[in-house]
């Protein structure tokens, strides 16, 4: 807003000025600014503002008195260099006859003293010429000045290009940054040859990712240049996942009080990275109370404004700042620069009085012997050889080499303005510019259309926004011999390599001042590692996290994951967490203990029910086989037979075939077991009723025939159970991970539940009956008293499967199937020892009973 303020003030002043001379025929300046400057004569006079003093001092003002003109203090020599430069190009240029013919350059520089006042006084000074008045009221002629090279900052840039830009004056800086510069709507006459601060945050942030550095602190200058970089720092390092550990400003008036604060905050953060967008005149403050305060363990990364800066190379800032990396605009080189440097001069022209403040600070001595107190009197042939200064030193230009590209640049556009053939030019009706009344914006329309390339190789062009191609040097400062800072270039920021890698470091050169001589660790948390995700600390940045560990069946198999992945159906996370690997398969196998145990039972079983068919079939003619139909018992033994071999359909990994035999063979076996028990009890039943006067006819109508034929008859219902089940909703095998998610249940589904439970329920429904005739038959005469026997065998089956069905249903994976094996093995052999064990008992140990004498003996003698 002020500097509006005084733009308007200005204006307003020389509309006065102008309304005052409107009566006469020369117009005059109302006044005249004291500037340090340099002035040559030309056709075309190109205009210059360098930062040749780093301190403008302002009088008090009285406001009863013209105030007294501000001065500069604190000579610049690189700065010198610099301005120097731009004279060496404009003299090499007019030296060149087929660049320009029959056109010579002049220029007109003026120092800024790195203070807007002053720079805004001299941009001012250089678009209104130097002539106090003059007559040709038409206004013919050339402008004082085509174009400006400057200014080095961002700030004063800002301001010159607001007010010049209206006026279409070509401005080309060789240092001002400041991302807003590129803003072509506010600044449309502004150019530059050094790469944008948008740029110079990538490179940045090039590097941070490079060594992995996430968690850095930032510090950045009270002016547009700093405000702007730290703006687009925060963008650009929030989209790589990185995080400022802290952000401040470097206050403008170098207040200690606000330094010592800045230096606390470094000191206590957890920060190892500390990032610097500012100038010297910042920064140095900044350093002397860093070493006062004895801060070490930092990494400093330095903008270009002061990557490179003499006044930090020191042996004492060296313990602190030693291992700095820094973005440096690119070095370049300039054929014969050196000689021209050392054979410069100082003359009596007041209008180069900067040449002679130059003289008097390299040698100190003074030109007018009164104000030489003390010092040598100057005599103007001093020899600059013998000088070893950042004016003579020509080994690292950057800036330089800078201002060389943009005296270029504008000399390359005004080259090419003389070149256009009428009829063919640029302009309305085709016309092209008059050399002799050149406007500005004619100038412009071919700057921004410049390309050319330098003699030591690099290509200059500017984009849509007057931008430059980004192309930095990477600096790194190392200790010298002599125990200060020398800055050497470790590598390239390219933002148009061809290999399209973009950073390029040589990682061998690089010196890290620290104990371990390796880059640092700068994270606000160690990264996760694979098998964890990454849980963000409440209250704190993105880059403090805790590392979770993923949970059952999920997986992270990169560093700081930020969420676990869920593994496919069949597969489960590892021990680490970071691999899905297949989920163990299980089922009953017999290769297993529990599966060679129940096999074993098994085969026992079978054994068991041979040996007693064995022993039937050898005494098959004995009454206490022959007694209630031997068929039967050697019935009962085949299907007790295959109850226990029926086991094995349930062991070993499930397959179609075996799922749908298995419950078909269970229940077919159980129901020919089951009913052939039943018809032995209806048996009993009926010979003892035929026993008696009343019931004598009882067994014809119960014979053998009608005992076979009841047990195909009830087995025939299993069997068509079985088939309506099959056919309809077949068991199949089944992969199951709801009992243990890590694992699958390799099982077989019974399809149809319905059907299963009519099987058991068949099952069930014959097992009562049975149970309930033998119990009721119970009492009949010792002659006949296997109804006994087949009460407690049925007793033990029907027990042993009232108590499978909730083991069943509560016992997980294989163990269900082995619940299951359980029950028909222990009903099976509860059935073969109720029944089978006592006759066998009588046939092998007491055979004296097996006798029809001894089996009635024992029915006489109870009566």
């Amino acid at each position: 807003m002020w500097i509006t303020l005084n733009i308007c003030l200005y204006l307003t002043l020389n509309c006065i000025s102008a309304a005052s001379t409107l009566h006469s025929d020369t117009c005059q300046l109302q006044g005249h600014f004291k500037l340090n400057g340099m002035y040559q004569d030309g056709d075309l006079i190109l205009g210059g503002l360098f930062e040749v003093h780093f301190l403008a001092v302002f009088p008090e003002l009285s406001f009863r008195t013209e105030p007294e003109p501000p001065y500069c203090e604190e000579f610049d020599m690189s700065s010198f260099q610099q301005a120097q430069t731009m004279i060496f190009a404009i003299d090499e240029i007019n030296r060149n006859p087929n660049f320009l013919p029959n056109i010579t350059l002049g220029y007109h520089l003026y120092d800024n003293c790195v203070m807007l006042g002053m720079a805004f006084r001299a941009a001012i000074a250089l678009v209104s010429g130097t002539q106090r008045s003059f007559f040709n009221l038409n206004c013919t002629g050339p402008p004082p000045v085509i174009g400006i090279v400057g200014d080095s900052n961002s700030t004063p840039s800002i301001a010159i290009s607001s007010v010049l830009g209206l006026f279409r004056v070509p401005i080309v800086s060789y240092f001002a940054t400041c991302s807003c510069l590129s803003d072509r709507k506010k600044y449309p006459s502004f150019f530059r040859t050094i790469p944008s601060d948008a740029f110079q945050v990538q490179a940045m942030i090039k590097i941070l990712r490079y060594f992995g550095w996430t968690w850095v602190g930032l510090l950045y200058s009270d002016d547009d240049y700093g405000i702007y970089a730290a703006q687009s720092f925060h963008q650009e390092v929030q989209l790589f996942e990185g995080c400022v550990a802290f952000s401040e400003i470097l206050p403008l008036d170098n207040n200690r009080r606000d330094i010592q604060r800045i230096v606390n905050v470094i000191q206590t953060s957890t920060a190892k990275v500390v990032v610097v967008f500012a100038t010297s005149t910042y920064v140095l403050p900044l350093m002397d109370e860093v070493a006062l305060q004895n801060v070490t363990g930092k990494q400093w990364i330095a903008s270009e404004a002061w990557a490179t800066s003499p006044v930090f190379q020191t042996q004492r800032l060296l313990p602190f700042l030693g291992g700095t990396l820094g973005i440096a605009i690119r070095r370049g080189e300039i054929q014969g620069l050196c000689d021209f440097l050392l054979h410069l001069h100082p003359g009596n022209d007041p209008r180069n009085n900067m040449v002679r403040i130059f003289w008097e600070n390299m040698f100190r001595c003074k030109f007018e012997a009164g104000d030489s107190t003390g010092k040598n009197i100057c005599t103007g042939q001093e020899d600059l050889s013998s000088t070893n200064t950042a004016y003579t030193d020509v080994s690292q230009l950057r800036a330089s080499y800078n201002v060389y590209k943009s005296v270029y640049a504008l000399a390359y556009a005004l080259h090419d303005l003389t070149q256009c053939e009428e009829g063919r030019g640029p302009f309305s009706d085709k016309t092209c510019a008059d050399i002799t009344s050149l406007q500005p914006w004619q100038l412009l329309h071919y700057l921004q259309k410049v390309n050319f390339t330098t003699g030591f190789g690099d290509h200059v062009s500017f984009d849509k926004n007057g931008d430059a191609l980004a192309i930095y040097d990477v600096m790194n400062w190392q200790p010298s011999a002599d125990g200060s800072i020398i800055v050497r270039t470790v590598g390239v920021v390219d933002e148009g390599a061809a290999t399209g890698k973009v950073l390029t470091l040589d990682e061998d050169a690089l010196y890290w001042n620290f104990e371990t001589r390796k880059p640092p660790q700068s994270v606000c948390s160690e990264s996760c590692p694979p098998g964890t995700r990454r849980a963000r600390r409440k209250g704190l940045p993105v880059c403090c996290f805790d590392c979770l560990p993923c949970g059952d069946g999920e997986i992270s198999n990169t560093t700081d994951a930020n969420e676990c992945t869920l593994c496919p159906e069949e597969f489960w996370s590892n021990a680490e967490r970071n691999l899905c690997i297949p989920k163990e398969v299980e089922f009953l196998s017999y290769e297993e203990p529990l599966g060679i145990s129940l096999t074993t039972a098994s085969l026992l079983g079978t054994c068991f029910c041979a040996v007693v068919m064995i022993i039937f079939a050898h005494h098959r003619n004995t009454p206490i086989v022959r007694a209630n139909n031997s068929e039967l018992s050697f019935l009962l033994l085949l299907s007790l037979k295959l109850c226990f071999l029926c086991v094995l359909l349930f062991i070993g990994r499930p397959q179609l075939w075996t799922c749908q035999l298995r419950h078909a063979v269970f229940g077919i076996s159980f129901v020919l077991c089951v009913s052939s028990i039943l018809v032995k009890t209806m048996v009993v039943i009926a010979v003892f009723k035929s026993s008696r006067p009343e019931g004598k006819g009882a067994m014809k109508w119960f014979g053998a025939a009608q005992q076979r034929g009841t047990v195909l008859v009830l087995t025939a219902l299993q069997v068509a159970i079985c088939v309506v089940w099959l056919s309809t909703a077949s068991p199949t095998p089944h992969k199951n991970s709801q009992y243990v998610s890590s694992k699958i249940v390799y099982e077989c589904a019974v399809g149809s539940v319905a059907g299963f439970a009519v099987l058991l329920g068949y099952i069930g429904f014959l097992a009562a009956v049975s149970f309930m005739l033998a119990f009721l038959a119970r009492n009949l005469p010792d002659s006949f008293n296997e109804a006994k026997f087949i009460t407690f065998s049925m007793l033990i089956f029907c027990a042993v499967w009232i108590a499978f069905v909730p083991a069943y249903v509560s016992s997980p994976g294989k163990y269900a199937v082995a619940v299951e094996i359980f029950a028909i093995l222990a009903s099976s052999f509860g059935l073969l020892v109720a029944i089978f064990a006592p006759k066998c008992y009588i046939i092998l140990l007491h055979p004296e009973r097996n006798t029809k004498k001894a089996l009635m003996g024992r029915g006489t003698e109870k009566k």
